[in-house]
């Protein structure tokens, strides 16, 4: 039996996507305001103040906490899986170091030395940092969910583990590049 929608002007998937208005969805949160909501709990002016102090502490920790949990799998659970997991979170920490090695000045073109290969070479710098970042997790995700789950690999702490580290450091490099601004410099 087929089965067939009650409302019929939603029959078929391409008359439903031409319903929705994709200008109106993109500035729904235009006008969001958590002032209210902060101010009453946190004092929001010394957020702003301290916002580059903040955001390199919750990099700076989440970074630690994640090589940590990565030298907690090495020495507790060191011969349940295979030494080359640890490309992953090497490579994810070479990202968050190319990444945040470029200053927003330099990707607009607005520095005082544009450097060896200009606005455009450090965008490239800029890519293969990221790239470094997203394949470093998702590196680590196919090692939790390819060995550990798939496979029903017993114990799963070191996927687990490998995958909480670039996780960690995925969130970091975030947080440590679009976290800081660059006016109180």
């Amino acid at each position: 039996a087929v089965y067939k929608s009650k409302i019929p002007e939603f029959q078929n998937f391409k008359n439903y996507f031409k319903q929705i208005n994709l200008r109106a969805m993109s500035g729904c949160l235009d006008n969001a305001n958590c002032e209210g909501l902060l101010g009453r709990c946190i004092d929001t002016e010394w957020l702003t103040e301290n916002r580059n102090a903040l955001s390199s502490i919750v990099a700076g920790c989440l970074f630690a906490i994640g090589w940590w949990i990565a030298i907690d799998v090495g020495a507790i659970d060191s011969h349940n899986y295979n030494p080359a997991y640890w490309s992953c979170g090497v490579f994810g920490t070479i990202g968050l170091f190319m990444v945040n090695a470029v200053s927003n000045s330099q990707l607009r073109g607005d520095a005082y030395v544009p450097g060896a290969l200009g606005t455009a070479g450090t965008r490239i710098w800029m890519v293969f940092g990221f790239l470094c970042v997203f394949a470093s997790l998702i590196g680590a995700s196919f090692i939790l969910f390819g060995d550990y789950v798939y496979r029903k690999k017993q114990p799963s702490y070191p996927g687990t583990g490998f995958f909480i580290q670039n996780l960690c450091i995925f969130l970091a490099t975030i947080i440590f590049k679009f976290g800081r601004a660059e006016d109180a410099y």
